[in-house]
């Protein structure tokens, strides 16, 4: 196997860290291990994370027989803040086209410019770029300009939390390629491109946090992140069943209803209890009713912010995914509670069809789709080395293909310019030769008027 061709995309979550390895855009395998280092999403001992993360690309290194040098890392929504960003540069006082130096330059400095302190940034997604203040264009490659300028958004995240992520990698023995806002790494798997468009929400139900997160015209316009999850579910089911949260953890997993009607009062287990002689016998429907009082109470919020924002009548309704989802009757639950459609998403490929594996699946899709002008931004970003990292990732399926359309459209737009240029050029010519014939002219009328 050609190594070189791996990527591992990490997702560092509070229960759990869970990593995908994909070869050339194809998963190759999966793992998840338990995580001790972080509370509700933050990390709280970076030894324990470190550890974690080293233990999850070990086994995936074994599991692959890989050696895992490359890795992409997650970054959740609720660490993200979104601002516009936008400068210009000069390219050339006599025009040249535009190459991949300039384009990293604009948007460097264009980057900069939206930055607050504090903060470091995470991705830049452009508007459109400007030629010569008049032309807006995608891609300003190859196009003979004077000035190029660059407006769009840029997703910036808190140094602190972030230094802290970047540490616990490195003292796994690892380094961070670049970051992906989660919120659009689950978008490029568990999304059509129809609903990417025209609104959706992503929820995610996590150990620690549930995040929604609205997606319109493939970004994110608006996140709602609460800071209960799963483990708070089975911390309510270890204080009311007086249990272990080993033991409460597992009894959600093989018994929980996120919907009580879904459960049956006839089909019983045994729980290990505290003071009770060993064990106490309790039905589904008295387990499934401790789940459901802790899910509303987190719907019941998620559902106040997006309805504060008009989130609830996008046509793509909700998809839900994290380990949460596991519960059956999550997406009634929230298809009643918020009158939308909702579904759960599963990742389809062999050995990871489950939706902890959502994040860390969507990490290596979105890297791997990236187009070579994504790359440009990112390296401008995390450094002139991501290029060259990465040249082998980017396949040529991967890379944003230049239509003929658009290439003739650049074509054309240099031919016009190049025709400007040479008329400007012709009639600075004659106007030079005619000031010249009249300046000799006053010379010779002065000796003989």
């Amino acid at each position: 196997m050609d190594d070189t061709n791996l990527l591992v995309g990490l997702d560092i979550g509070t229960t759990a860290v869970k990593a995908v390895v994909a070869d050339a855009g194809k998963v190759i395998g999966a793992v998840a291990v338990n995580n001790k280092g972080m509370r509700h999403g933050n990390i709280v001992d970076i030894d324990e994370t470190a550890s974690a993360i080293k233990q999850a690309l070990k086994e995936i290194a074994t599991k692959t027989n890989a050696h895992i040098y490359r890795v992409v890392t997650g970054i959740p929504v609720g660490m993200l803040q979104l601002e516009k960003a936008s400068d210009l540069i000069n390219v050339s006082d006599s025009g040249q086209e535009v190459g991949n130096s300039d384009v990293k330059r604009v948007i460097s400095i264009a980057i900069k410019s939206g930055v607050k302190s504090d903060r470091e940034p995470i991705a830049f997604f452009p508007n459109h770029f400007v030629i010569d203040g008049t032309d807006v264009v995608d891609d300003p490659r190859k196009m003979i300009a004077h000035s190029l300028a660059v407006q769009g958004i840029v997703l910036t995240a808190p140094t602190s939390p972030l230094h802290n992520i970047k540490k616990a990698i490195e003292r796994a023995g690892y380094q961070n390629n670049f970051f992906v806002p989660t919120p659009l790494a689950i978008a490029s798997v568990a999304l059509q491109e129809s609903e990417r468009k025209f609104g959706s929400i992503i929820l995610d139900l996590g150990g620690g946090v549930t995040t929604a997160t609205v997606i319109r015209n493939n970004q994110i316009v608006y996140a709602n992140v609460d800071y209960e999850g799963g483990s708070d579910i089975s911390d309510d089911i270890s204080v009311v069943l007086s249990t272990s949260k080993k033991d409460a953890n597992q009894i959600k997993l093989d018994y929980g209803y996120a919907n009580p009607a879904l459960a049956s009062v006839k089909n019983e287990f045994a729980v290990n209890s505290v003071g009770s002689n060993g064990q106490q016998m309790v039905d589904e429907v008295y387990l499934s009713k401790i789940i459901n009082a802790r899910v509303m109470q987190i719907i019941g919020r998620i559902k106040k912010g997006l309805a504060q924002h008009d989130a609830l009548k996008l046509p793509g309704g909700v998809i839900i995914t994290g380990g949460s989802s596991l519960l059956q009757g999550y997406a009634e639950i929230i298809a009643n509670a918020m009158n939308v459609k909702a579904r759960v998403y599963y990742p389809d490929q062999i050995g990871m069809r489950n939706p902890v594996y959502s994040v860390a699946f969507g990490i290596v899709n979105y890297a791997y789709k990236m187009s070579d002008i994504d790359f440009l931004i990112t390296s401008s970003i995390y450094g002139n080395d991501i290029l060259d990292q990465n040249e082998k990732m980017v396949t040529k399926k991967s890379k944003r293909p230049t239509s003929a359309n658009e290439t003739k459209v650049k074509e054309e737009y240099n031919r016009r310019e190049l025709s400007k240029r040479e008329t400007d050029s012709q009639s600075k010519l004659k106007n030079n030769m005619h000031n010249n014939e009249k300046g000799i002219r006053n010379f010779f009328k002065k000796f003989f008027d």
